[in-house]
């Protein structure tokens, strides 16, 4: 009779527990809103009481279902009361936009970009008008150079001149007026949630500082050891990046040093995704469990030189708690954030087991390290960082690498096991990323392959010694430099990476699993059983338009314009949204990954006229949609003429698509000739199957209103246009609501049942205005502004609704705005 072993019976009695905390955190992260505290604490009361019972003998036989239910309340309850108590923490909406007087420490290293400066401030005291004013207690701030609330036309808000930023470290206690607002981050489909993201790092109020000729003068009181290893990674960053200012790595050296991610370019980073190797460019859970992983490679085989360590403590035990405290250190200096402490806390939970002599079947260990992270961290459950890093540490550690106990393997085979343990995490994290970012790269086998020894074994270790060395960054960034002209090569072949359309909940599921089969130590046959699973993520195709049906989709991309119209095998895009910084634009974050995840293939971009807020995107978009053609309402000598062929935006173009009329209604050809105000000749575009139509008309004003009201009662301003050309279901709103526009007379020709309004939450020119909002409640007119909205959707085919993003993907972290 075999006889069940103790650490089987341990880990099998475990399963529950584990499973419960992991299914009632999933559950809770799925609430709209939170229900009171109180039912959270009588939640708490529920679970122990049912625990209660499952330790009863007699009921042995239900006593694992009872357990796991009792801890999967216990979960739920306890992630909703601690959310309860951070979002009664909240900012006031009352105080938004208000100049608050605040004093507090600066918590992190400071990052700086081409505008200014951003930081986080953790508050000491706060007051308006000289009363004191509980806030919430970290902000996030920036502090912007030169002229500050510009407006996008000649004329508008000129602005004012700021006080230059002053040399910001962490640790300094600053006396500042600030003026803040609630998190508020875009909401699209398959998009990042920014809300949550704050919410991770315990941040409830951004906002800038005041620094203008009239504002009291930002103040530094004195120098504080409150933020010690803040204040080192600052001094290492600003090192290295003067120390390599003439280095196009300087901001490498600086991601691998000290974690300031935000100091690659852009451009880097897309060939880094590109070819598949952003993994190790950052400070991520990944590196992370590699610096663990080469530390205690590198600490045991010095421990074992000495006779002497090993009779003291044997070399697997001083390699594991030095591997450990090594990567812990690591992850500290690296500024600790949300992904570092995940890893931390994994490697922890498995590196006590050994220690415990635990040695417990892999999916129990890589479900208590799950488990434990959650417990600390609920949120992390819907961020790609942690199951990046969740499954890079479930690989090396349930295939028993890294910290195994000591053998008579030399430190060659100890090198190339490194290797190959990071090939098996290179496999295993493939279909992961093309379920989580909907973009894999063909050419990631060979570009890691080039890169993992590169990087792990001469660019980091010259990196970081250089902090003692710094000659040794010269050779780091050297090294690198010549590492990323061949990535960058290799970025450019065809098809060097494909994107796909994003796949449902249980293809993503069957791929994860597909892709962990592949990278467990199993006989290649039993692997390739996991190929079978990876083809419906990788044969997924988005939902089809019928024919003669239209969609359209206005993107939540802050203040700005950029509308998705989709009919059955053709796509346009009006307008391509802001540019938010030099590194930044709608078309990164927002437009190019939304377009990937619903399997968009572009066929013409139309920007409506030169403003920054509908052209900020457009390059970016055209870097990742090459194909799509060009038409603009642009003045001659643009920047984006020069760089792609174009057709000018004339009234009278028309073209079908599926069964679908599109139709330029404005400029007029003579309206190019004298051209004072760049709204004045918006491209304006009517979109019709023939039963219900569309009108997108960008920043028209008054004028251009009537005009078109003219030429449509008049109806033989142009061929062929009927009396009723601008009847439309569905109206963008021309100025993003501007006092200038949206006339009595154009909504009455109109006639919208709804309308799309794009703009930025509180945005600096008080979009939208009130009498505006006024008239168009006048009209029985329905708006779904961004602010509240998120991403808004409209079908043909569903005439009746608008979908909004922020309804359909609610949760009770986002941001509700009350006005």
């Amino acid at each position: 009779m075999r006889v069940a072993s103790p650490h089987f019976a341990a880990t099998t009695s475990l399963m529950p527990v584990l499973l419960g905390v992991l299914l009632g955190n999933a559950l809770q992260l799925q609430q709209a809103a939170l229900m009171s505290a109180n039912a959270y604490l009588l939640g708490c009361v529920l679970g122990l009481l049912l625990l209660g019972l499952s330790l009863r003998r007699r009921w042995s036989a239900v006593s694992w279902g009872l357990i796991g239910v009792a801890c999967a309340v216990l979960a739920f309850a306890s992630t909703g009361w601690r959310a309860q108590y951070f979002a009664g923490q909240a900012l006031s909406p009352a105080l938004e936009g208000r100049d608050i007087a605040v004093i507090g420490v600066v918590a992190a290293m400071p990052q700086h970009f081409e505008g200014g400066v951003r930081f986080r401030l953790d508050l000491e005291s706060a007051s308006l008008a000289g009363q004191p004013l509980r806030l919430p207690p970290r902000l996030e701030l920036g502090w912007y150079a030169g002229v500050f609330a510009r407006g996008d036309g000649p004329g508008e808000l000129l602005g004012e001149l700021q006080r230059l930023p002053a040399p910001l470290q962490a640790g300094e206690r600053w006396h500042m007026t600030v003026r803040l607002k609630a998190p508020h981050g875009a909401v699209n489909p398959h998009g990042f949630d920014h809300e949550l993201w704050q919410w991770e790092q315990g941040v409830q109020a951004t906002g800038y500082v005041r620094a203008g000729p009239r504002d009291p003068p930002p103040e530094r009181l004195e120098f504080t050891w409150q933020h010690p290893v803040q204040w080192a990674r600052g001094q290492v960053r600003d090192q290295i990046l003067l120390r390599l200012a003439e280095s196009p790595s300087a901001g490498l050296i600086a991601a691998l040093v000290v974690g300031d991610q935000a100091a690659i370019d852009r451009a880097d980073w897309d060939v880094f995704r590109a070819t598949g190797v952003a993994h190790l460019m950052s400070i991520s859970g990944l590196h992370i469990t590699m610096f663990a992983w080469a530390s205690a490679l590198a600490l045991g085989w010095l421990w074992r030189r000495s006779a002497r360590l090993c009779l003291c403590w044997p070399a697997p035990t001083a390699a594991l708690l030095g591997g450990m405290a090594l990567a812990t250190a690591y992850a500290l200096f690296s500024g600790w954030g949300v992904p570092a402490q995940r890893t931390v806390l994994m490697l922890a939970t498995v590196g006590s087991l050994r220690l415990l002599g635990l040695r417990w079947p892999w999916p129990q260990v890589w479900l208590l390290a799950c488990a434990v992270v959650v417990l600390l961290d609920p949120w992390a459950l819907l961020q790609a960082g942690f199951w990046l890093s969740f499954v890079a540490v479930g690989v090396l550690f349930a295939t028993d690498a890294g910290l195994a106990p000591a053998s008579s393997i030399g430190i060659r085979a100890r090198l190339l096991a490194l290797l190959r343990e990071q090939w098996v995490i290179t496999l295993a994290l493939t279909p992961l990323s093309l379920l989580l970012f909907g973009q894999v790269s063909l050419v990631g086998l060979l570009a890691n392959a080039l890169a993992i020894p590169w990087v792990t074994l001469v660019v980091t270790p010259l990196a970081m010694l250089g902090v003692l060395l710094h000659p040794l960054w010269d050779l780091a960034a050297g090294a690198i430099g010549m590492l990323a002209q061949l990535l960058h090569g290799l970025a450019q072949w065809p098809w060097a990476s494909v994107s796909l359309a994003q796949a449902p909940w249980w293809a993503g599921v069957a791929g994860v699993l597909g892709g962990l089969v592949l990278a467990l130590r199993l006989p290649w046959p039993l692997r390739l059983g996991g190929l079978p699973l990876l083809l419906p993520v990788l044969f997924w195709q988005a939902p089809v338009i019928a024919v003669n049906e239209f969609s359209l989709l206005g993107a939540d991309i802050g203040q700005g314009n950029a509308v998705l119209v989709r009919t059955a095998h053709h796509a346009l895009l009006y307008d391509a949204g802001p540019a938010y910084s030099r590194e930044s634009d709608a078309g990164h974050r927002v437009l190019v990954p939304l377009m990937r995840s619903l399997g968009v293939r572009l066929d013409m971009l139309v920007l409506s006229h030169r403003d920054t807020d509908h052209t900020g995107g457009a390059r970016t978009v055209f870097a990742a949609q090459p194909q799509a053609k060009l038409l603009a309402a642009l003045e001659p000598g643009h920047a984006l003429l020069a760089l792609w062929p174009a057709s000018r935006c004339e009234a009278g173009q028309r073209w079908q698509w599926d069964g679908v009329d599109f139709e330029v209604l404005h400029p007029l050809a003579t309206d190019y000739g004298d051209v004072r105000k760049t709204n004045a000749i918006s491209c304006s575009l009517r979109i019709s199957n023939g039963a219900h139509a569309a009108l997108l008309v960008g920043d028209i004003e008054q004028a251009q209103e009537g005009q078109l009201v003219a030429r449509a009662e008049a109806g033989a301003s142009l061929p062929n246009y009927p009396s009723g050309r601008l009847r439309a279901d569905v109206l963008l709103v021309p100025h993003h609501g501007s006092k200038t526009s949206s006339t009595t007379a154009f909504l009455a020709a109109v006639q919208p049942r709804f309308a799309i309004l794009q703009a930025g939450y509180r945005n600096r020119f008080g979009h939208p205005a009130s009498p505006v909002l006024v008239r168009y409640a006048a009209h029985g007119v329905n708006i779904f502004d961004t602010p509240h909205c998120g991403a808004a959707s409209w079908q043909s085919w569903e005439p009746d609704k608008v979908q909004c993003a922020r309804e359909v993907q609610k949760r009770y972290w986002h941001h509700v705005p009350v006005s």
